[in-house]
Protein backbone atom coordinates (compact mmCIF):
# COMPACT_ATOMS: atom_id res chain seq x y z
CA UNK A 1 0.00 0.00 0.00
CA UNK A 2 2.75 2.32 0.61
CA UNK A 3 4.69 1.16 -2.27
CA UNK A 4 1.35 2.66 -4.15
CA UNK A 5 1.32 5.84 -2.71
CA UNK A 6 5.20 6.82 -3.00
CA UNK A 7 5.37 5.61 -6.73
CA UNK A 8 1.79 7.76 -6.97
CA UNK A 9 3.72 10.57 -6.05
CA UNK A 10 6.63 10.18 -7.80
CA UNK A 11 4.52 10.14 -10.63
CA UNK A 12 2.81 13.65 -9.58
CA UNK A 13 5.92 14.88 -9.17
CA UNK A 14 7.59 13.91 -12.32
CA UNK A 15 4.40 15.33 -14.10
CA UNK A 16 4.55 18.67 -12.46
CA UNK A 17 8.36 19.00 -13.55
CA UNK A 18 7.47 17.92 -17.20
CA UNK A 19 4.88 20.47 -17.31
CA UNK A 20 7.05 23.39 -15.55
CA UNK A 21 9.43 22.36 -18.33
CA UNK A 22 7.23 23.05 -21.26
CA UNK A 23 5.90 26.47 -19.64
CA UNK A 24 8.81 27.46 -19.24
CA UNK A 25 10.81 26.39 -22.14
CA UNK A 26 10.45 29.42 -24.45
CA UNK A 27 11.86 31.64 -21.98
CA UNK A 28 14.67 29.24 -21.58
CA UNK A 29 15.28 29.37 -25.06
CA UNK A 30 14.43 32.99 -25.59
CA UNK A 31 17.72 33.47 -22.61
CA UNK A 32 19.71 31.38 -25.05
CA UNK A 33 19.37 33.37 -27.98
CA UNK A 34 19.41 36.67 -26.06
CA UNK A 35 22.57 35.60 -24.83
CA UNK A 36 24.10 33.88 -28.17
CA UNK A 37 23.37 37.17 -30.22
CA UNK A 38 24.74 39.08 -27.58
CA UNK A 39 27.86 37.19 -27.71
CA UNK A 40 28.08 37.91 -31.71
CA UNK A 41 27.43 41.47 -31.61
CA UNK A 42 30.45 41.61 -29.05
CA UNK A 43 32.47 39.58 -31.39
CA UNK A 44 31.91 41.87 -34.24
CA UNK A 45 33.00 44.84 -32.04
CA UNK A 46 36.01 43.07 -30.55
CA UNK A 47 36.88 42.47 -34.00
CA UNK A 48 36.66 45.90 -35.28
CA UNK A 49 38.20 47.99 -32.58
CA UNK A 50 41.91 46.25 -32.67
CA UNK A 51 44.62 48.95 -32.90
CA UNK A 52 45.47 49.93 -35.79
CA UNK A 53 48.96 50.87 -36.71
CA UNK A 54 50.30 54.41 -37.85
CA UNK A 55 52.64 54.04 -40.88
CA UNK A 56 56.10 55.70 -40.28
CA UNK A 57 57.95 57.36 -42.68
CA UNK A 58 61.33 58.62 -42.59
CA UNK A 59 62.23 62.03 -44.50
CA UNK A 60 65.54 63.10 -43.45
CA UNK A 61 65.40 63.95 -39.74
CA UNK A 62 61.59 64.18 -39.70
CA UNK A 63 59.99 61.01 -39.00
CA UNK A 64 56.08 61.54 -39.80
CA UNK A 65 53.32 58.87 -38.59
CA UNK A 66 50.38 58.56 -41.08
CA UNK A 67 47.46 57.41 -40.12
CA UNK A 68 46.70 53.82 -42.17
CA UNK A 69 43.91 53.83 -45.23
CA UNK A 70 40.38 53.55 -44.64
CA UNK A 71 39.75 49.27 -44.62
CA UNK A 72 37.15 47.94 -47.30
CA UNK A 73 37.56 51.43 -48.89
CA UNK A 74 36.43 49.65 -52.30
CA UNK A 75 33.25 48.42 -49.69
CA UNK A 76 32.83 51.86 -48.33
CA UNK A 77 32.78 53.86 -51.89
CA UNK A 78 30.49 51.34 -53.47
CA UNK A 79 27.62 52.22 -50.34
CA UNK A 80 28.49 55.48 -50.63
CA UNK A 81 27.56 55.42 -54.22
CA UNK A 82 24.54 53.06 -53.39
CA UNK A 83 23.05 55.55 -51.09
CA UNK A 84 23.43 58.41 -53.70
CA UNK A 85 21.32 56.49 -56.37
CA UNK A 86 18.93 55.05 -54.24
CA UNK A 87 17.90 58.60 -53.36
CA UNK A 88 18.26 59.83 -56.77
CA UNK A 89 16.07 57.05 -58.42
CA UNK A 90 13.45 57.84 -54.97
CA UNK A 91 14.10 54.20 -54.20
CA UNK A 92 11.88 53.03 -57.31
CA UNK A 93 12.51 49.20 -56.07
CA UNK A 94 10.95 49.63 -52.38
CA UNK A 95 7.85 48.40 -53.53
CA UNK A 96 8.70 45.01 -54.51
CA UNK A 97 9.23 42.96 -51.35
CA UNK A 98 11.96 40.41 -53.35
CA UNK A 99 13.77 43.77 -53.30
CA UNK A 100 14.20 44.66 -49.63
CA UNK A 101 14.62 40.91 -49.03
CA UNK A 102 18.08 40.29 -51.23
CA UNK A 103 20.90 41.91 -49.52
CA UNK A 104 22.46 45.14 -51.36
CA UNK A 105 25.95 43.64 -50.89
CA UNK A 106 27.35 40.55 -50.47
CA UNK A 107 30.52 41.21 -48.22
CA UNK A 108 32.34 38.32 -49.01
CA UNK A 109 32.88 39.62 -52.53
CA UNK A 110 34.86 42.46 -50.75
CA UNK A 111 37.21 40.46 -48.52
CA UNK A 112 34.91 39.62 -44.87
CA UNK A 113 34.76 36.74 -43.64
CA UNK A 114 32.10 36.69 -42.46
CA UNK A 115 28.43 38.39 -43.30
CA UNK A 116 27.42 40.81 -40.27
CA UNK A 117 28.27 44.30 -41.23
CA UNK A 118 27.82 45.71 -37.70
CA UNK A 119 25.72 46.07 -34.90
CA UNK A 120 22.84 48.33 -33.41
CA UNK A 121 22.76 48.86 -29.82
CA UNK A 122 19.43 50.49 -27.77
CA UNK A 123 21.30 51.57 -24.12
CA UNK A 124 18.00 52.18 -22.85
CA UNK A 125 17.05 48.87 -23.79
CA UNK A 126 20.10 47.34 -22.76
CA UNK A 127 19.90 45.55 -25.97
CA UNK A 128 22.21 44.45 -28.33
CA UNK A 129 21.84 42.62 -32.10
CA UNK A 130 24.03 41.83 -34.58
CA UNK A 131 23.26 43.41 -38.06
CA UNK A 132 23.25 42.02 -41.42
CA UNK A 133 22.26 43.81 -44.78
CA UNK A 134 18.62 42.20 -46.56
CA UNK A 135 16.23 41.52 -44.53
CA UNK A 136 15.15 37.77 -45.14
CA UNK A 137 14.46 35.45 -42.86
CA UNK A 138 17.69 34.15 -42.52
CA UNK A 139 18.66 37.46 -41.84
CA UNK A 140 16.09 38.23 -39.58
CA UNK A 141 16.70 35.11 -37.11
CA UNK A 142 19.92 36.09 -36.33
CA UNK A 143 19.42 39.44 -35.76
CA UNK A 144 18.34 42.72 -37.26
CA UNK A 145 18.33 43.68 -41.00
CA UNK A 146 19.01 46.48 -43.22
CA UNK A 147 15.84 46.65 -45.57
CA UNK A 148 17.61 46.58 -49.12
CA UNK A 149 16.55 49.62 -51.06
CA UNK A 150 17.02 51.58 -48.25
CA UNK A 151 20.38 53.59 -47.09
CA UNK A 152 23.12 52.03 -45.66
CA UNK A 153 24.20 52.82 -42.33
CA UNK A 154 27.33 54.81 -42.97
CA UNK A 155 26.26 58.47 -42.58
CA UNK A 156 25.37 60.78 -44.86
CA UNK A 157 22.68 63.26 -46.09
CA UNK A 158 19.55 62.66 -47.57
CA UNK A 159 19.73 58.72 -45.98
CA UNK A 160 17.28 56.79 -44.33
CA UNK A 161 18.12 53.13 -43.61
CA UNK A 162 15.71 50.96 -42.33
CA UNK A 163 16.51 48.25 -39.88
CA UNK A 164 13.91 45.18 -39.12
CA UNK A 165 13.72 43.07 -36.51
CA UNK A 166 11.42 40.43 -34.65
CA UNK A 167 8.96 41.49 -32.61
CA UNK A 168 10.14 39.01 -30.18
CA UNK A 169 10.73 35.69 -31.75
CA UNK A 170 10.74 31.77 -30.06
CA UNK A 171 10.83 33.35 -26.60
CA UNK A 172 13.75 35.58 -27.46
CA UNK A 173 13.44 39.62 -27.46
CA UNK A 174 14.78 40.99 -30.60
CA UNK A 175 12.50 44.66 -30.99
CA UNK A 176 9.78 43.52 -28.86
CA UNK A 177 10.39 46.33 -26.27
CA UNK A 178 11.17 48.98 -28.61
CA UNK A 179 7.90 50.17 -28.42
CA UNK A 180 8.97 51.66 -24.95
CA UNK A 181 11.60 54.17 -26.81
CA UNK A 182 11.14 57.63 -26.12
CA UNK A 183 12.05 60.69 -28.06
CA UNK A 184 15.60 61.86 -27.02
CA UNK A 185 16.50 57.81 -26.53
CA UNK A 186 19.79 56.56 -28.12
CA UNK A 187 20.37 54.26 -30.73
CA UNK A 188 23.66 53.11 -32.13
CA UNK A 189 25.42 51.84 -34.77
CA UNK A 190 28.56 50.50 -35.22
CA UNK A 191 29.44 49.58 -38.39
CA UNK A 192 32.53 48.34 -40.19
CA UNK A 193 34.21 51.79 -39.78
CA UNK A 194 32.87 53.61 -37.18
CA UNK A 195 30.03 54.21 -34.53
CA UNK A 196 26.73 56.66 -34.97
CA UNK A 197 24.61 58.06 -32.63
CA UNK A 198 21.23 58.93 -33.52
CA UNK A 199 18.64 60.28 -31.14
CA UNK A 200 14.83 58.67 -31.00
CA UNK A 201 12.65 61.86 -32.27
CA UNK A 202 8.98 60.17 -32.76
CA UNK A 203 7.19 56.39 -32.85
CA UNK A 204 4.19 55.89 -35.06
CA UNK A 205 2.22 53.31 -36.60
CA UNK A 206 1.63 51.99 -40.09
CA UNK A 207 -0.05 49.68 -42.00
CA UNK A 208 2.37 47.08 -44.30
CA UNK A 209 1.80 48.45 -47.64
CA UNK A 210 2.29 51.96 -46.69
CA UNK A 211 6.05 52.18 -48.20
CA UNK A 212 5.79 56.02 -48.47
CA UNK A 213 6.38 56.13 -44.46
CA UNK A 214 9.92 54.58 -44.75
CA UNK A 215 11.42 56.69 -47.90
CA UNK A 216 14.47 58.67 -47.83
CA UNK A 217 13.84 62.53 -46.51
CA UNK A 218 14.79 65.28 -47.93
CA UNK A 219 18.21 66.90 -46.20
CA UNK A 220 17.86 64.66 -43.41
CA UNK A 221 19.92 61.63 -41.72
CA UNK A 222 17.72 59.10 -40.56
CA UNK A 223 17.64 55.85 -39.13
CA UNK A 224 14.06 53.70 -39.03
CA UNK A 225 13.24 50.28 -36.75
CA UNK A 226 10.69 48.79 -37.93
CA UNK A 227 8.88 46.04 -36.40
CA UNK A 228 5.14 44.32 -36.52
CA UNK A 229 2.36 45.53 -34.31
CA UNK A 230 0.78 44.63 -32.03
CA UNK A 231 2.68 41.65 -30.69
CA UNK A 232 2.02 38.31 -31.85
CA UNK A 233 -0.77 39.56 -34.23
CA UNK A 234 0.81 38.25 -37.31
CA UNK A 235 1.59 41.51 -38.29
CA UNK A 236 -1.44 43.31 -38.96
CA UNK A 237 0.24 46.86 -38.20
CA UNK A 238 4.14 47.76 -38.72
CA UNK A 239 5.41 50.02 -35.51
CA UNK A 240 8.14 52.89 -36.54
CA UNK A 241 10.72 54.39 -34.48
CA UNK A 242 12.27 57.49 -35.96
CA UNK A 243 15.58 58.40 -34.62
CA UNK A 244 17.72 61.34 -36.32
CA UNK A 245 21.68 61.82 -36.32
CA UNK A 246 23.44 63.72 -33.61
Amino acid sequence: MRKGKVWLLFMMILLFLCGAAICFQPYINGAVVDSSLKQEAQKFIDRITKPTEQVVEEQGEETICTEPERPYADLWEAMESYNRTIWEEKQDGLSDPWSYIQPSFVLEDYGLEEEVFGVISIPGLELELPLYLGASDENLSKGAAVLSQTSIPIGGNNTNCVIAGHRGWYGASYFRHIDQLQPGDEVIITNLWESLHYTVVETTTIQPNDVEAIHIQENRELLTLLTCHPPASGGKERLLVFCERT
